[in-house]
């Protein structure tokens, strides 16, 4: 190899490795919506922190940015197709965008008035992304430049359905509000969430997209949550939220390892990914449904789950919740803005007047609340005594393409010291590093 070529391919290596201030998918590293990054500013000086850059042609949609060094990778809706597309965050002048790949279809039907394009966050995995869109079209990338490796389609490949509760598209394949659970990489596979008769997840090699397993055992509808990877009593396995309840899920096998049927089951969409603290598994839906905590334990050859709470206290809709220590923070439709015990589901505190429904993030010791409407921004300390905001600001502009019944849905990140905020073709990066 020459000297030119080596330079290239260590150059293209070292855009991909991932580091302690990325944000390489949906919530994060541990996709659990908290950055590692310490150095930050504690405070906003009036007016906020510095606006460094916005780019105006993201397109439409809700997915939220992945960021591994100096690369962007975000997916949206342009003219009739939901892309996937890359921005060098370095390039002189402010990003710019390397290249743009398609997933499939623009997401979009008559009549609806709540989200078009793409809904899941890529993923990125070493020089591979993946992406997902609306219509189910799962797609695998070179991260430096865009090519094309390997694609399947949820519905049509492997039987997927999305549960069409609460409205959206249910003929002739229920999809729902469109395919939102974000691909997880777990090693060599790739897990996504099809949901349907063949299975409710399925492991894909990362390489190819050829089906290692599938949950056959378990044939719940595909909701909007996310799936994470987990170790309990000394087994990997992958935990899914569905509007049945819960599931645990061999990592190596696919086999069903436990489940929770919640009763009632969630009579509307589920949207949050769950919480995991050791051996205990926290779910949070909205629209008056309410929160769950398991406890789910080694027992014989297998496991049982014990419930620990289920009530309506904390109802969460799509902003997702955030655990700090012991508590949890995040919207409830019920309260407002609220602080609730992890262990007990006590609300210690809620706050319906500082800000309205949102979604949250948690870096260096602040929570990163984002107001769906408005685009409002609040810097606030987690407490379990109060609402204690010590900052705030507006975004300068918003979204002309969002949908009248949308709402700023995508979440906040936080990357390498700074704040990204998505509002459809509008994304805002902002220098919060101290």
């Amino acid at each position: 190899m020459s000297l030119r070529n080596l330079f290239l391919a260590l150059a293209a290596l070292a855009s991909t490795l991932t580091f302690a201030g990325d944000w390489p998918q949906f919530r994060g590293v541990k996709r659990d919506a908290i950055s590692r990054e310490t150095g930050l500013l504690q405070e906003w000086p009036a007016g906020g922190p510095k606006l460094l850059w916005t780019v105006r042609d993201c397109g439409v949609g809700f997915s939220g940015p992945a960021i591994v060094g100096d690369r962007l990778y975000m997916a949206g809706g342009r003219g009739d197709s939901d892309t996937l597309f890359a921005l060098d965050l370095k390039a002189a002048g402010g990003p710019k965008e390397l290249w743009s790949a398609k997933i499939g279809p623009l997401f979009a039907w008559r009549g609806n008035a709540w989200n078009s394009g793409p809904n899941a966050t890529p993923t990125v995995d070493g020089d591979r992304v993946y992406a997902l869109g609306g219509f189910g079209d799962l797609v695998c990338v070179n991260a430096a430049t865009g090519k094309e490796l390997w694609r399947t389609s949820l519905p049509r490949d492997l039987g997927g359905e999305v549960n069409p509760i609460g409205g959206g598209l249910d003929e002739p394949t229920p999809l729902g509000w469109g395919n939102a659970a974000a691909p997880l990489v777990d090693g060599d596979k790739l897990l996504c969430v099809p949901g349907g008769k063949k299975g409710l997840l399925a492991a894909l090699d990362k390489m190819t997209g050829k089906v290692i397993w599938r949950s056959t055992e378990v044939t719940d509808q595909a909701s909007y949550s996310s799936p994470l990877a987990v170790e309990i009593g000394g087994v990997m396995q992958y935990l899914q939220v569905s509007n049945p309840g819960i599931v645990g899920i061999a990592a190596d096998t696919g086999k069903l390892l436990w489940s929770y049927r919640r009763e009632p089951a969630f009579d509307d969409v589920v949207i949050a990914a769950p919480i995991v603290k050791g051996d205990h598994i926290y779910a949070t839906v909205g629209f008056g449904q309410g929160c769950d905590l398991v406890k789910v334990v080694p027992a014989n050859t297998g496991f049982k789950v014990e419930k620990v709470y289920s009530n309506k206290d904390v109802q969460d809709r799509d902003g997702g919740v955030v655990l700090v220590g012991e508590h949890l923070f995040g919207h409830s439709e019920k309260g407002g803005w609220v602080c609730q015990e992890f262990q007990t589901g006590k609300v210690l505190w809620d706050n319906q007047r500082s800000l309205g429904r949102g979604s949250i993030a948690f870096a260096d010791g602040r929570l990163y609340c984002l107001a769906e409407k408005g685009g409002a921004v609040a810097l606030v300390e987690p407490s379990a005594e109060e609402w204690k905001e010590k900052s705030r600001f507006k975004l300068p502009e918003a979204s002309k393409k969002r949908l009248p019944s949308g709402g700023l849905w995508t979440h906040p990140a936080i990357a390498n010291g700074q704040l990204y905020i998505r509002d459809q073709e509008l994304l805002f990066c902002y220098d919060v590093k101290k």
